[in-house]
């Protein structure tokens, strides 16, 4: 071994180390793309109703009091999976009108529930909001979130 480095050993190991990290970074950063679009995405093709669910989710800024995916506010409930918890792996259309059904009444005193505000929806964004619903519901979370209930 060296007893000193010289300049261009120093130099040649922060240029080849910066190389390496770099085809490592890109190289993750690939596999990732290549992950969230073959595999993590829904396999429901992303359809105009789930975009304009999407929209009503924003408008209502949902997001202030549920979580979705895990990203959100943990006031409310998560919304990732509420499709698969009304019974939509089973029954479909029953979980659809179980949620726009929930989101037109809006019951108060549900045990371990805080109260929504009513946001008044009309029959269209209700069934905007339940595609984009189901539409989260099927991507794979790979475990999330860790429980049913959200």
């Amino acid at each position: 071994m060296f007893d000193a480095f010289t300049k261009s050993a120093a130099r040649n190991i922060f240029y080849g180390g910066s190389l390496v990290f770099l085809v490592i970074f890109g190289g993750l950063t690939a596999h990732s793309h290549y992950y969230m679009v073959t595999k993590s995405t829904a396999s429901a093709p992303l359809t105009e109703a789930v975009a304009r669910g999407k929209r009503v989710w924003e408008k209502n800024a949902c997001i202030d009091c549920h979580t979705i995916l895990g990203e959100g506010a943990y006031f409310a409930p998560e919304l990732g999976n509420v499709f698969i918890r009304y019974g939509g792996d089973k029954d479909p259309a029953g979980a659809r009108e179980t949620i726009k059904s929930w989101m037109q009444a809006q019951p108060t005193g549900v045990p371990g529930r805080r109260q929504m505000p009513q946001f008044n929806l009309t029959d269209q964004e209700l069934d905007d909001l339940a595609a984009f619903l189901e539409w989260t519901a099927k991507i794979d979370t790979q475990g999330w979130p860790p429980n049913v209930s959200g």
